[in-house]
């Protein structure tokens, strides 16, 4: 039996030190979320200021907000000098709130509704129900739909991941052959958006949850879409829109249990042309085991649903109760793969 290394903790680190690096690391994640709760990268955007000015711009108390700052500088998330004076540097800059790389939302997610679901991690190891649900009274969806600011800023977390995913997934697989491609759960269309910008012969359909698409649709509307993509709302467990050659859905599959996942395969079997094709991106784990972020990420879906990140064999598996068999699985420069399947 072999350990699994931490990518995390630095070579040769005693054990016990490597065990405490370990179970101290949310004192770096809740600073950064501080930070991005704040605003502060966006106040340093036109360039360094000193800590009394952050501190009036953020309401914060001065020293409070010193000691933040330094531990985060120390950490390569800003730049300071013996003044502390603050500016950004390329970590930081990624805590701006808008701009390609950006994951103000992310951390802000993460921080909030993940960060207590995760302090009942042990309720869900113990009971085998999403520590979410304990939490909240709920499972995640439903707490977003009745929680707008959570589900502005889930939502927009999710565009920005897409955004940088989107690239990864261009650059790895031809999506010129289709002429009507539909994403399915796209939230607010960064991947169908990219798609369709890349291949200007393309149609596409943007489907999600009706208050999802309504606050979508003004992105399709400009110039360099000319109208090639419709926003549509609905319930995927009950049917998806019709005559598409190609079903896209990223990050959707994971969310869900087998019985959730192969009802949402099956819609989308039902709904495409003859010779068409299931696309899912997901990250694909290792038969023998994930390397460390995978094996966190599929943690995280624990905690927050009953979802799972799956083995190419699982996929497998899901796709086939689904009446689809797996084509392909083409690797892309992300820790995602885009796994194509067509009719069985």
């Amino acid at each position: 039996m072999q350990a699994q290394s931490n990518l995390a903790i630095a070579e040769n680190v005693p054990p016990p030190m490597a065990v405490l690096q370990m179970a101290t690391g949310y004192w770096i994640s809740r600073a950064i979320y501080v930070a991005a709760r704040l605003g502060i990268a966006d106040l340093l955007k036109d360039g360094p200021m000193t800590c009394l000015e952050l501190a009036e711009a953020t309401a914060a108390h001065p020293d409070s907000l010193r000691r933040l700052m330094r531990a985060l500088a120390s950490l390569g998330v800003f730049a300071t000098d013996d003044q502390y004076t603050f500016g950004l540097t390329p970590i930081g800059t990624s805590l701006q709130s808008t701009g390609l790389g950006s994951m103000r939302s992310m951390v802000i997610t993460l921080g909030e509704e993940h960060y207590y679901a995760w302090g009942e991690l042990l309720h869900g190891i113990c009971s085998g129900d999403p520590a979410f649900n304990h939490v909240y009274g709920t499972d995640l969806f439903s707490y977003l739909e009745r929680t707008p600011a959570a589900r502005i800023t889930f939502n927009e977390a999710m565009a920005d991941a897409t955004s940088l995913i989107s690239i990864a997934v261009l650059g790895s697989y031809d999506f010129s052959r289709f002429s009507k491609i539909v994403e399915v759960g796209g939230g607010y269309g960064s991947l169908i958006k990219a798609i369709l910008m890349a291949n200007p012969t393309v149609t596409g359909v943007l489907f999600d949850r009706p208050q999802i698409v309504q606050g979508a649709g003004a992105s399709f509307s400009g110039p360099e879409l000319d109208g090639r993509c419709q926003a549509i709302g609905g319930n995927f467990f009950d049917s998806v829109p019709e005559g598409g050659d190609a079903y896209i859905l990223k990050n959707v599959i994971h969310d869900w249990d087998d019985n959730h996942s192969v009802a949402i395969l099956r819609n989308c079997r039902r709904a495409m042309v003859e010779k068409g094709k299931v696309l899912l991106v997901e990250m694909v784990m290792p038969q023998t085991g994930g390397a460390s972020f995978q094996s966190l990420m599929d943690l995280n879906m624990l905690v927050i649903s009953k979802g799972r990140e799956r083995t190419e064999s699982e996929y497998g598996q899901l796709l086939d109760a689904a009446g689809l068999k797996i084509t392909k699985i083409v690797p892309t420069l992300s820790p995602y793969s885009l796994i194509e399947a067509v009719r069985a």
